[in-house]
C-alpha cells in the first residue's frame, strides 16, 4: 500500500503502483483502502489483503532470471514471496550474511529447524538460541535459488532479511528506488 495506491505486481511485471480507476495487464483496481484492494480481473472482483499471498508468482520452477524491486518511501526494498513454497515477507539486508526468520514466522512456514545446527545468537536481551539450516528453495518474483543457507533466530521479525545467503546468486544493480537482481549461471 502506497498512500491511495497499491503497489501490484502482475504476471511478473516490475511492481506497479496503481489507484482506483487504474488499469494495467488486465487487472483493474476499484478500490485502495489501508490494508486491502479490490481489484477486478476478467470480469471478477478479487480482496487482495496486505501481506497475502501473491495471485501468481510467476511460472513452476523459477524459471525467471531478473527481478526488479521497487524501494519504500523509507528506502528499503520490502515485498512478498516464498520459501519452501510457503509465503513470507521479506526486506531485502546486503549486510547480513545468511537468511534471517524468525521463530514464528518458521513455525508458520512448517520449517523443521530444530533439526538443524543450534547456534548461539546475540540479541537486545542476551544470548538466545537459534538454528542454522539449508532452505529448499527461496523464491521472489519468478525466480527461484535452491540450497540457501538460513538461520532461525528465537525472537520474532517483523519480516525474513534475505541477506548475502541468497543474494550471492544475483548480480545486483541499483538505480535510484530500483534494485535489479540478475541471476547469475
Amino acid at each position: 500500500m502506497l498512500g491511495s495506491k497499491a503497489l501490484l505486481v502482475v504476471d511478473a511485471h516490475p511492481p506497479r503502483a496503481l489507484g482506483a480507476g487504474d488499469e494495467f495487464q488486465g487487472v483493474k483496481v476499484l478500490s485502495v483502502g489501508k490494508d486491502e484492494a479490490v481489484v477486478e480481473v476478467k470480469g471478477a472482483q478479487r480482496l487482495l489483503r496486505l501481506g497475502e499471498a501473491p495471485v501468481s508468482v510467476g511460472s513452476r520452477g523459477g524459471s525467471g532470471k531478473r527481478v526488479v524491486l521497487v524501494a519504500d518511501s523509507r528506502g528499503h526494498f520490502i515485498n512478498s514471496g516464498t520459501i519452501n513454497g510457503r509465503v513470507m515477507q521479506y526486506m531485502v539486508d546486503t549486510g547480513a550474511s545468511t537468511v534471517a526468520i524468525g521463530r514464528p514466522d518458521a513455525d508458520r512456514m512448517g520449517l523443521d529447524y530444530q533439526k538443524g545446527q543450534p547456534v548461539r545468537m546475540s540479541t537486545a536481551n542476551g544470548v538466545a538460541q537459534g538454528w542454522r539450516m539449508r532452505l529448499d528453495s527461496v523464491r521472489i518474483g519468478d525466480v527461484e535459488v535452491l540450497g540457501v543457507d538460513a538461520v532461525v533466530t528465537p525472537q520474532s521479525m517483523p519480516y525474513v532479511l534475505l541477506g548475502n545467503s541468497f543474494l550471492t546468486a544475483f548480480q545486483m544493480t541499483r538505480v535510484n528506488d530500483q534494485m535489479v537482481l540478475e541471476k547469475r549461471n
